[in-house]
């Protein structure tokens, strides 16, 4: 058998208190399945008194995890600190041009930093891998980069932030209101005290970014991801699409448009009208759920729990056999001199039906103004709601919604900027693509 493969782990939270246990509890088939042993050999975290449910006695103790790069005993420093920037990058910097291999699932610093790092690991021969960055516990890199790499991938899609999937499906469950089920997900450890990376879209922006960059082959654009959140769904909204046949949820959406002569990258972040019969409407609670469309292999679907610590520390933990086995797959499936630099497409060029609910004034003309703005953008009104007050109240703002026939999104765009300021409007209209 050959030589142990040793490890050094930064960062002790859940996702690095259940890579140890993982290893200790799987470690005879992690050893079989890897054809060597993986040891971890060194530890750090921010306390080291902490008592974090495992035993650390067995490991050497750095105060300043930077110093594994410099240690001999090391051959892989898997990086679980998190933060795009700081500690974090500083350790994934010199591990890899220390000659050590990096295994992280650090979202934001692949997102930013990924070109880098993989730059850094191609030109010192070391591996780089980032399975639990993306989705958790489910194996889409892996999966695109390896189980698809035969096929030239069209379009990838998915729910990549569970939060947002719980506050959604529940408020879908119960009809309740945003802010409520927002301080019950917080309750539950489903979001964080400051929500704001997971609800405003960022979060899963990083993950679609990454995912864009192994499915076409570009430059990581992290940058040019059009993103938005969920802050301003309201109950309303989600009976609205339940009457319409569609369940709202937040997707990450990108293709590549490869015509003309040079490619265009198209990612966005947003909150979408799923049609129940497709397999995303089904996915509910804290999961995510990949789909990615191969010229060749058709649809794939991933799904699983896209975070907590027994799944994240699985990813973790698989990136680690891999590298014991000496697979050797560039880090985004493609030499960086290979990876192709694309222009963000303009989303005003893409056909979409839509979904647009205006909040406006009750009075007469409202809803002429609406439709004439729509008319004149070359918007087709497919159907049009106006809900009344349930207790007949004159002067309270009055709900309107309306789904548009398929069109380009700048005459959408064009309708609404002719809406702007006007006094009808009590604020901003909210727009949602419909999938298909």
């Amino acid at each position: 058998m050959a030589e142990t493969l040793r490890i050094a782990l930064a960062g002790l939270g859940t996702v690095g208190a259940g890579v140890l246990r993982l290893l200790e509890d799987n470690g005879e088939l992690i050893t079989a399945r890897a054809g060597r042993r993986i040891e971890v050999v060194a530890v750090s975290a921010r306390e080291r008194s902490k008592d974090r449910g495992v035993d650390l006695s067995p490991y050497a103790w750095e105060d300043d995890m930077t110093a594994f790069a410099g240690r001999d005993d090391v051959d892989v420093v898997v990086e679980l600190v998190g933060g795009s920037d700081g500690p974090a990058l500083a350790l994934a910097r010199k591990a890899l041009a220390g000659g050590k291999g990096l295994v992280t699932a650090n979202k934001a610093m692949v997102a930013h930093h990924g070109l880098e790092l993989a730059r850094l690991a191609e030109d010192r021969g070391t591996p780089m891998r980032y399975e639990a960055a993306v989705a958790g516990g489910i194996p889409v890199i892996k999966g695109l980069g390896e189980g698809a790499a035969a096929n030239r991938i069209e379009r990838i899609y998915g729910i990549l932030n569970g939060t947002c999937n719980y506050i959604l499906s529940e408020m879908e469950t119960t009809g309740r209101d945003f802010g409520e089920v927002l301080a019950d997900a917080q309750a539950l450890g489903y979001a964080e005290a400051d929500p704001a990376f997971d609800i405003e879209g960022v979060d899963a922006a990083h993950k679609l970014a990454i995912l864009a960059s192994v499915a076409f082959g570009t430059e990581l654009d992290f940058a040019a991801v059009d993103t938005s959140g969920i802050t301003r769904i309201r109950s309303a909204d989600i009976a609205q699409a339940r009457a319409l046949g569609y369940v709202i949820r937040l997707l990450g959406i990108s293709d590549c448009d490869e015509s003309g002569g040079e490619r265009r990258l198209f990612q966005r972040v947003a909150p979408c009208l799923v049609p129940r019969s497709h397999p995303l409407a089904s996915v509910d609670g804290p999961t995510n759920a990949v789909v990615a469309e191969g010229n060749h292999v058709g649809r794939l679907l991933f799904e699983g729990a896209g975070a907590g610590d027994g799944p994240t520390a699985s990813a973790v933990v698989a990136d680690l056999i891999d590298i014991a086995r000496g697979n050797a797959t560039a880090p985004f499936s493609l030499p960086v001199a290979s990876l192709e630099a694309s222009k963000p497409a303009d989303p005003g060029n893409r056909r979409s039906r839509a979904y647009l609910r205006f909040m406006v004034a009750d009075r007469p003309g409202v809803l002429a103004e609406i439709t004439a703005a729509m008319r004149d953008a070359g918007v087709s009104i497919e159907s049009m709601i106006q809900q009344g007050h349930p207790d007949d109240t004159d002067g309270d703002p009055v709900l309107v919604t309306m789904v548009t026939h398929e069109g380009p999104e700048s005459s959408v765009t064009a309708a609404l900027n002719v809406l702007d300021g006007s006094p009808s409007l009590v604020e901003e209209p909210l727009v949602m693509r419909l999938l298909g």
